[in-house]
């Protein structure tokens, strides 16, 4: 495994990060793993060298989090684990039961520590941006919680880039933890982040974490391919058309051709970017993390990567909700 600096700050990610929304009991997701199989999985991504792990409080309703703690609790050692997760998402009902209100942000920290079984999470992010919320507050709230040792280090997720910009610099005005790091959507598919948001991170020195590397699987079949996923997610519906099927038959080929897997190629090309710290995987299967692994060292040339580059068309934003 190989380790990168997370944006500007001395942190040492591996450069894969496992997953964790296919974990947990739910009714909402069919292909979610029970707990031994997502055990399993956390266990093999851990002795593989991934130290790295990405969840969230909505995640099959706080279930993913206690898979989650109770898995690291017993395969490893806190402190060789940077743990993160996410807070906006609806909890429960009543309006304040979501979003990135002062009372939502202290009241999340402490239901995601207790289901973590910790004390502190290394990076604690916002899932999206709160329209309802003035970001000030947002920001003041998230400082309160690192100054309180119970976060490490704050993050971001899909927003405009303007939006993150003027965080940024409100933190930078007031004193307040800074984001570090930039969970974007980002593949061979959706590539409109290289427009503003990557360039914003470079700029910033954020790292970045781009969710659905694979673009829900679609980059790890051949076009035509369902899966028990793919034919319940209606969220993927609206990120990805018929108009993206030239990308997936280029990634495709080049494996074929290589003699590798579709999900190697596409994950290669995404880690090739010197902008990208550590994808976000998601596993429902052993051999979906040993594709992710493999691409660690998966070298693509020039003619290859302009092979794949070559179909893309212009999306409409998509991702932010």
């Amino acid at each position: 495994m190989r380790y990168r600096r997370l944006g500007n700050t001395g942190l040492q990610v591996s450069a894969i990060c496992l997953g964790a929304m296919s974990f947990g009991e739910t009714t909402e997701r069919a292909w979610a793993l029970d707990e031994d199989s997502s055990r399993a999985i956390i266990r093999r991504a851990l002795e593989a060298g991934v130290n790295f792990i990405d969840t969230a409080n909505v995640y099959n309703e706080g279930t993913s989090e206690e898979f989650v703690g109770r898995a690291l609790r017993e395969f490893a050692h806190r402190d060789d684990v940077v743990l993160a997760t996410k807070v906006h998402g609806r909890m429960r009902p009543g309006p304040n039961g979501r979003g990135l209100s002062r009372k939502a942000i202290l009241t999340e920290i402490d239901h995601s520590l207790r289901r973590l079984q910790v004390d502190y999470v290394d990076l604690y992010q916002i899932h999206r941006w709160d329209p309802e919320v003035p970001i000030e507050e947002t920001l003041e709230a998230l400082d309160d919680v690192v100054r309180a040792g119970k976060a490490r280090y704050i993050g971001a997720s899909s927003m405009h880039a303007w939006q993150f910009t003027k965080a940024l610099y409100l933190s930078d005005l007031n004193g307040w933890a800074r984001f570090v790091s930039m969970q974007n959507h980002y593949n061979l598919i959706y590539r409109e982040e290289e427009r503003e948001m990557l360039p914003l991170c470079a700029d910033q020195g954020i790292g970045v974490l781009p969710w659905s590397p694979l673009a829900r699987g679609r980059l790890a079949r051949p076009w035509g391919e369902s899966t028990l996923r793919s034919s319940t997610d209606e969220f993927g519906t609206s990120l990805y058309h018929d108009d993206d099927r030239d990308i997936v038959d280029a990634v495709v080929e080049l494996a074929t051709r290589r003699g590798v897997s579709p999900a190697r190629i596409a994950m290669a090309w995404l880690l090739r970017n010197p902008l990208v710290t550590s994808p976000i995987v998601g596993v429902t299967k052993p051999e979906h993390l040993d594709d992710a692994l493999a691409a660690v060292d998966l070298t693509l040339d020039g003619a290859e990567v302009a092979a794949l580059e070559a179909p893309y068309r212009p999306h409409e934003v998509a991702g932010f909700r």
